[in-house]
């Protein structure tokens, strides 16, 4: 009996050490992360009792929140004066789909909850908690600029500072009003583009994935020159087609063979035969190393939520990210002017433009430019922030020169505008299917003589035509936008 009586005292007391350490784990340890779990209803109520600070872009208000009572309470709902212009990169905040965005991923400052609500909610006294408010930095001009180009198709341009890495304009087509989101869901779903299926909600921007191209030929350029085997002047014999894996791959023009070219030529036509041949000899991992130093195989750093964000790459057949372990798992030829199994984000190759501009020095993309109290007082001021340096400066200048002559005199001709020194890559990256391509086109401008003040990415789905035809327009009318003062004088 009295061994019983001691198993039964001893699975006691080892219930009630369990039940305080995992009391005091959620408590103390787990917290937050309890409290920021989208399925917290507890939480998400107390949270409408809080005004939610304001979100302005460019001066204009694109969030607010407005009471109404209930049930004897004042409770704040959100609304979305801009309606879906700068959707994608705001997102929801709602009582019956959670959040999304910024409104997602800057609850707490939105809600000033970084201590608990309930506290919170004490001092008041009853009064309403007020949030602070957040700062974009987008370029509503631009932004509205992208949206109207990008027009009915399925695409997305980014644009940087490269200088600083502030975001500019984050435009995904098609877009939606957030303002239906929590009473007429549905009309979303009814929304039609020139792609099936449309999916407005996604941010193509930042979670769409697509074949670059020959737009990363620059990166393929990067690994080439930092190599040392290769100089712009380096020449090349193009037959109009090179050799890989025992298959011939064509340039995408097989009209003409160049013939003996310079790689300065090479990248100003996009002659994929060069680049092909480069990658044979470079092997894939030098050249998917290179695309690290930009930024690949990571989700490119900004404010909105993880998971809001893909990482750019060589994917294999599950959509998982692939490095490959020896040279011959992967075709070097085809991945040197950008197909293959590689996939990639606007923003990435915003990046790697922008990379290219500065010097080689990679900027940390950022779109909150401050957060404010509800008193006034600035609280957080975002500071421009060095990622690793993606190449030297010797490497950056020649081929910012190479992108300068491609619109110039190559293939990005549409790109071209007067008063602006303009360098860019087109790319039309074929899908296989039905014999649409994905397009694109990757950039950077400014004032003749100075740093350049923008790099820019545009893709477009299903197309017909190449990315000089229907990408390349589109950088142009948002880089006039952006860069106004200098297309007038």
């Amino acid at each position: 009996m009295n061994d019983e009586l001691r198993r039964v005292a001893f699975v006691a007391v080892l219930l009630l050490v369990t039940l305080i350490v995992a009391t005091t784990y959620w408590q103390v340890w787990e917290s937050s992360a309890l409290s920021a779990r989208q399925d917290n209803t507890i939480l998400r109520v107390a949270e409408f009792q809080v005004k939610r600070g304001r979100i302005v872009d460019n001066g204009r208000l694109a969030a607010r929140s407005m009471p109404k009572r209930l049930e004897g309470k004042t409770l704040f709902f959100r609304t979305y004066p801009l309606g879906g212009l700068t959707a994608h990169l705001i997102g929801y905040s709602t009582a019956g789909r959670s959040r999304v965005g910024l409104e997602r991923s800057l609850n707490d400052k939105l809600t000033g909850t970084n201590r608990s609500l309930s506290s919170l909610l004490d001092e008041a006294k009853g009064r309403p908690i007020q949030g602070n408010h957040v700062y974009t930095t987008l370029r509503l001009d631009a932004q509205r600029a992208a949206l109207r180009a990008l027009g009915t198709r399925c695409g997305a341009v980014a644009a940087i500072d490269p200088r600083s890495g502030r975001l500019l304009v984050l435009a995904s087509s098609p877009t939606y009003n957030p303002n239906l989101v929590e009473r007429k869901y549905e009309l979303i779903g009814k929304i039609r583009a020139d792609c099936e299926p449309a999916s407005p909600l996604l941010n193509r921007a930042t979670q769409g994935l697509y074949p670059p191209g020959s737009t990363f030929k620059v990166v393929t350029m990067a690994a080439a020159l930092e190599s040392k085997r290769w100089t712009p002047e380096s020449e090349f014999d193009d037959p109009g087609y090179c050799i890989a894996y025992g298959k011939r791959v064509n340039n995408f023009d097989t009209t003409r063979p160049f013939g003996r070219i310079s790689l300065v030529t090479a990248l100003q036509y996009s002659v994929n035969s060069v680049f092909c041949n480069i990658g044979q000899e470079l092997g894939a991992k030098r050249i998917l190393n290179q695309a690290k130093r930009f930024g690949f195989y990571a989700s490119p750093p900004l404010e909105t939520p993880i998971d809001e964000r893909q990482p750019s790459g060589l994917y294999d057949s599950r959509r998982r990210l692939l490095f490959p372990k020896r040279d011959s798992d992967v075709d070097a030829g085809r991945t040197a002017f950008g197909q293959e199994r590689l996939l990639v984000t606007p923003l990435q190759m915003a990046m790697v433009a922008g990379a290219i501009a500065n010097g080689g020095v990679l900027m940390e993309p950022f779109a909150v430019n401050r957060v404010v109290s509800p008193k006034g007082k600035t609280i957080q001021k975002t500071r421009p922030r060095k990622l690793p340096r993606a190449v030297s400066p010797t490497t950056a200048r020649d081929i910012s020169e190479m992108m300068v002559k491609a619109v110039e005199k190559g293939t990005g001709t549409s790109a071209r505008i007067p008063g602006l020194r303009v360098g860019g890559k087109t790319g039309t990256a074929e899908t296989g299917l039905d014999g649409s391509n994905v397009t694109w086109f990757i950039a950077f401008a400014g004032p003749a003589g100075q740093r350049p003040r923008v790099a820019i990415a545009v893709v477009l789905q299903n197309q017909q035509l190449t990315g000089g035809a229907t990408a390349a327009p589109i950088a142009r009318e948002v880089l006039q936008a952006l860069l106004p003062t200098a297309t007038n004088t």
